[in-house]
């Protein structure tokens, strides 16, 4: 399979391959906010440290091409509001996605994980597109919708979410119905 390309770009947003100088911006965005952080696989970041180790295994993610991450900016103002990106395994692609809290409810979700999911559909050897997300992240759930994914199975204790007390929790499969 080929790489990603290194920068993507929809109405609003522009999307690319995470940086070192983006640290600071990631930190204080979103990856310190435990609202932001609750419902991914990371634990919330406590320095700015946490943020570039963060980003050195995504840039060696990309460059093995495991997993392609990128931050999202507004083309507006240049302003860094989150992250889209995508874990590969041979074609099994699991979309991943967050946000800063000051820009939730504006479609810069949808908008970014739709714009990620038009360049997979063109993705050589990409066979399956899917996400979860916890049975408790209603919004989250709504963004997916919105951008065509499915919904594909209630999961019963799936997933340990380290910011969630660690404990199982129930999730929702989604997938892109066309890959």
């Amino acid at each position: 399979m080929q790489h990603l390309p290194e920068s993507l770009a929809t109405e609003r947003l522009m999307a690319r391959k995470l940086k070192y100088e983006d640290a600071e911006e990631i930190f204080y965005a979103y990856a310190s906010k435990w609202e932001a952080t609750r419902y991914v696989s990371w634990p919330v970041h406590q320095s700015v440290a946490d943020t570039n180790k963060y980003i050195r295994q995504a840039i060696a993610d990309w460059e093995a091409g495991l997993a392609y991450n990128y931050s999202v900016r507004t083309k507006m103002d240049n302003k860094l509001i989150g992250s889209v990106g995508v874990v590969n395994d041979r074609g099994n692609v699991q979309v991943g996605y967050i946000m800063s809290p000051t820009v939730w409810n504006n479609g810069y979700a949808t908008e970014a994980v739709s714009g990620l999911l038009k360049k997979l559909t063109t993705w050589k050897g990409v066979y399956r597109i899917w996400t979860f997300v916890d049975t408790g992240n209603v919004a989250s759930q709504k963004v997916l919708q919105k951008t065509g994914m499915v919904e594909e199975a209630r999961l019963v204790k799936w997933f340990r979410f380290v910011n969630q007390n660690n404990q199982p929790r129930d999730c929702v499969l989604y997938r892109w119905p066309n890959g």
